[in-house]
């Protein structure tokens, strides 16, 4: 049996002002800091096979924190990389709306219709999650196995382990910096052990 351990990083710089990221970046926030160590406390005593980031520096950042003093590489694979928001990147939320409401409006409320300008849909999104899947199952049979990642490639996680339809990639729950998924995989058979976990910063 194999178990995964999914956060999505840290708050960041950007995460605060409400600046769009996608493959650019920037720092964790103290808080994002503070919370991906906590979530490492939180996950001290459990035996990791393996540990893989997005190669993004926010993602690594929290590997390392959460990784704390264990003494394991941090793999990265670049199917774990955020969607990749184009012309949108490094622009806030207000500005995004302002210079395109119709795109904006469909990557909130029609996301199977979303098309990027220069970047990904996120279909593209779950193809690529769907094939990281696919080879990790083949890769690590059984044991626990710690992925770092990114909101939207976590969404794409829930919608594919439910076999839902992309519409439904913004279904509950809300997906927190450094928030703790947990996915049991059984040969064909996937459960969700825990959805958003946010328990080690109450």
């Amino acid at each position: 049996m194999l178990t995964l351990y999914i956060i999505r990083h840290g708050e960041t710089e950007w995460n605060k002002a409400k600046r769009m990221q996608g493959r650019l970046d920037s720092d964790l926030t103290e808080k994002g800091r503070r919370d991906a160590k906590l979530l490492g406390e939180r996950i001290k005593d459990i035996e990791f096979k393996r540990m893989i980031s997005s190669p993004s520096k926010r993602t690594l950042h929290t590997a390392q924190l959460v990784r704390g003093t264990r003494q394991i590489p941090v793999e990265t694979d670049e199917r774990l990389m955020e969607i990749d928001l184009g012309d949108w990147q490094g622009r806030v939320e207000s500005e995004i709306r302002d210079l395109y409401p119709a795109a904006f409006d469909a990557y909130w409320n029609r996301p199977e219709s979303y098309e990027s300008a220069g970047g990904e849909s996120f279909y593209d999104v779950a193809n690529r999650v769907a094939s990281f899947l696919e080879d990790l199952q083949k890769t690590s049979l059984e044991g626990s196995v710690l992925i770092i990642t990114h909101a939207v490639a976590v969404k794409a996680l829930y919608m594919l382990c439910r076999n839902a339809a992309v519409e439904r990639i913004w279904d509950p729950p809300f997906i927190h910096g450094t928030s703790l998924t947990i996915l049991q995989i059984d040969q064909d058979k996937k459960e969700f052990l825990l959805e958003g976990c946010m328990a080690h910063c109450e």
